[in-house]
C-alpha cells in the first residue's frame, strides 16, 4: 500500500473531464495523458499538446494544475509538463489545402494597418510553436514581401509553388511575381483566378493556421474565399475614429453575408505613449472599436497603440520584431492569444463527435 496522501482515482478523475484546447474533447479519451508520477506529495503529469494551440499552452498548463491542486486540496506539489502532439492537417474545401484554421484579416477600408497587423499576427502564432502561413490576398497592393523583408522569387516543383520562407513562415504573394512599381489591373475574374491559384497550386504544407491579407473594403475576394473552402473566420481591423468604424462596420456586414464567422476586431493606432514625458496623446481618439464590438456582440481582440519602432520595422523589412520587442510584443501577444482561445471556445462549445478510432 501507497503512503502517498494522492489519490491516483482522484487525480484520474480530473484528467477525465479535462479538455484539449484543439478539439475540445478530453486528454485522456485523445490518448494526450502521456505520464502520472506519483512520488510521496509530488504528482508530475505530462499532457501532449498540438502546435495549432501553441498561444494556449501555458494557460492550459496553469489551468489543470490548478484543478489538480483543487481536488487534491492543495496538500500536494503539482507539476504539469506539456510535450507536442503531432496532428497533422488534413485537407479542407476541394482544392487541396491542408490547414486546420485560415483566417481572414481584413478592413473596411486603407491605411489602417490591416497588412501589418496581419503579418505580425502571423508572426506571434509562429512565436507560439504553430505552423503558419501567409498569404497576400491584396494583389492591387501587396505590401507583406515588404514587411517581412521577402524579395525571392517563388519557384515551381511538380507544378506546385513553392512558398517563400521568411522568419519561419511560409509566404504566397503577387508581390513575388510582378516587379516592382508595376500596377496590377485586374477584373473581376482574373482576381478570382489568381486567389484561386495562390491557394490550390502552392505547396503550403501541413499548416495550423494560413492567414490572408485581404485588399481593404468590401470587394468580392470574401466571396470568392467562401466558395472556395471554410474560412475558420475573420478579423477586422480598424482605427478608434468614426469615420473608419463605419467602414468596419461595412466588412463586417460584408463577412455575415457571405457567412464567414467573426472572430473579432483589432483597434490599431489607439494611442501614442509619448516616450519623453510618459504622456498618453489619443490621436484618432480611444477605444471607439472597443465600444462598436460590444455594440455589435463581437470579440473584441485588443488595441495597439502607435508606436515609432513598429513603422521603422515595417519599412525596413523586419515586421517580425513587433512580436519581440519588450514594448510591441505584449498588444501583439494579446491578440494572438484572444483569436487562438476564441476559435478553441467554439470548439469547446460544440465538440465534434467521437471518432471510433479513437474509442
Amino acid at each position: 500500500m501507497s503512503d502517498s496522501p494522492i489519490d491516483s482515482a482522484q487525480v484520474d478523475a480530473v484528467l477525465q473531464k479535462f479538455s484539449d484546447p484543439e478539439t475540445g474533447r478530453n486528454l485522456k479519451a485523445m490518448d494526450q495523458v502521456r505520464d502520472v508520477s506519483i512520488d510521496g506529495n509530488r504528482l508530475t503529469v505530462t499532457i501532449a499538446l498540438t502546435t495549432y494551440s501553441g498561444p494556449l499552452w501555458k494557460e492550459t498548463r496553469e489551468n489543470l494544475e490548478d484543478q489538480l491542486r483543487s481536488k487534491l486540496d492543495g496538500q500536494c506539489q503539482v507539476t504539469v509538463k506539456v510535450v507536442e502532439h503531432p496532428r497533422p492537417a488534413e485537407p479542407i474545401g476541394g482544392i487541396g489545402l491542408t490547414a486546420k484554421s485560415v483566417i481572414a484579416v481584413a478592413s473596411g477600408k486603407g491605411g489602417v494597418g490591416k497588412s501589418t497587423v496581419a503579418a505580425s499576427l502571423a508572426c506571434g502564432l509562429k512565436n507560439a510553436g504553430c505552423k503558419v502561413g501567409l498569404m497576400d490576398a491584396d494583389v492591387y497592393g501587396p505590401s507583406i514581401p515588404h514587411l517581412l523583408g521577402a524579395d525571392e522569387r517563388p519557384t515551381a516543383v511538380e507544378k506546385k509553388l513553392q512558398p517563400v520562407v521568411a522568419d519561419g513562415i511560409r509566404l504566397m504573394s503577387m508581390g513575388f511575381l510582378v516587379p516592382p512599381g508595376e500596377a496590377v489591373v485586374w477584373r473581376g475574374p482574373m482576381l478570382h483566378g489568381a486567389i484561386t491559384q495562390f491557394l490550390r497550386d502552392t505547396d503550403w504544407g501541413d499548416l495550423d493556421y494560413l492567414i490572408i491579407d485581404m485588399p481593404p473594403g468590401t470587394g468580392d475576394i470574401a466571396l470568392t474565399l467562401s466558395q472556395l473552402l471554410p474560412l475558420t473566420g475573420a478579423i477586422v481591423v480598424c482605427t478608434p475614429q468614426e469615420v473608419a468604424l463605419l467602414d468596419a462596420v461595412k466588412a463586417i456586414a460584408m463577412f455575415g453575408k457571405v457567412n464567414i464567422p467573426m472572430l473579432g476586431i483589432v483597434e490599431n493606432m489607439s494611442y501614442f505613449l509619448c516616450p519623453d514625458n510618459g504622456k498618453r496623446y489619443e490621436i484618432f481618439g480611444s477605444g471607439g472599436a472597443r465600444k462598436k464590438a460590444e455594440e455589435l456582440e463581437v470579440p473584441f481582440l485588443g488595441e495597439i497603440p502607435i508606436q515609432i519602432p513598429i513603422r521603422e520595422r515595417g519599412d525596413a523589412g523586419q515586421t517580425a520584431g513587433n512580436t519581440t520587442d519588450q514594448d510591441s510584443a505584449p498588444h501583439f501577444e494579446r491578440i494572438c492569444y484572444s483569436v487562438v482561445k476564441n476559435i478553441a471556445s467554439r470548439k469547446a462549445a460544440d465538440p465534434p463527435m467521437p471518432s471510433l478510432s479513437v474509442l
